[in-house]
């Protein structure tokens, strides 16, 4: 849960369009995908990188999250937004385990 400063920040999923005419992933035609390609020669530029080296401030576990410094983890436990660090949900009366 971020902080409604950082929901702009927030990167898109990639998922296939709706089929309709004209469509990306539509089979039919030069418009759609390539068929019988090596995705291991030329595919390479569309795939997604994820960010190797991000560690979580407070428990220095992987962080999947692009742009957020905190694990969804210990920002829910703290209350804060994983992105900035803000105060987002008070915890004070929840009964949370340490571990």
């Amino acid at each position: 849960m971020v902080c409604q400063d950082c929901e702009k920040k927030l990167s898109t999923l990639i998922v296939p369009d709706k089929w309709k005419e004209g469509a990306k992933n539509v089979d039919s035609g030069s418009k759609g995908r390539a068929l019988n390609k090596n995705m291991l020669i030329g595919g390479k530029k569309n795939l997604v990188r994820v960010q190797v080296g991000q560690k979580c401030k407070i428990c220095k576990c992987a962080i999947h999250q692009q742009n957020a410094h905190y694990c969804q983890a210990c920002a829910y436990k703290k209350g804060i937004c994983p992105m900035c660090g803000k105060k987002v949900l008070d915890t004070k009366f929840y009964r949370q385990s340490m571990a």
